[in-house]
């Protein structure tokens, strides 16, 4: 599958994708996990968002990367999505070593923090990403508090 990989800021987005991009992100968080939330929470605006197309153009992947001290101290990761019709081929491993570079060149070699579901801490834990220990329900699903320390 040929995929093309951009990250824009927020204020480079068109309409269409901030739409398709909030589209993917319904589908997953709320239909899926069966979680009414609310996700336009502002953040959107002052953060970078790594979009992955496929062949047809249609955005299948998104993160939403925030700047330090938008969401935390440090650098977040959030809002991290694949298609449910593709996951399973690496996309997602792709789509964060992508945010983790992204961040490191853009605010320098400094920790990304993010809040993961806990059902997917393994996942996170294979990019370097260790629980601080911290463990919360967000929105009734368990949720892990991660961090990355750059080496």
């Amino acid at each position: 599958m040929h995929l093309d990989w951009q990250v824009k800021h927020y204020r480079d987005l068109t309409l269409n994708e901030f739409h398709d991009i909030i589209a993917i992100r319904l589908e997953a968080f709320v239909v899926e996990q069966n979680c009414a939330y609310l996700d336009l929470d502002g953040k959107d605006k002052k953060s970078y968002h790594s979009i992955c197309r496929d062949g047809k153009g249609d955005i299948v992947a998104t993160a939403r990367i925030c700047p330090p001290g938008l969401v935390y101290d440090e650098t977040a990761i959030g809002r991290v999505v694949i298609k449910e019709n593709i996951r399973g081929n690496g996309i997602g491993h792709d789509l964060m070593n992508r945010c983790v570079d992204f961040s490191m060149l853009e605010f320098g070699m400094t920790p990304i923090r993010i809040s993961a579901q806990k059902h997917l801490e393994n996942y996170y834990n294979k990019h370097q990403f260790n629980s601080t220990g911290k463990e919360y329900l967000e929105d009734g699903i368990p949720h892990v508090e991660m961090l990355f320390n750059p080496k």
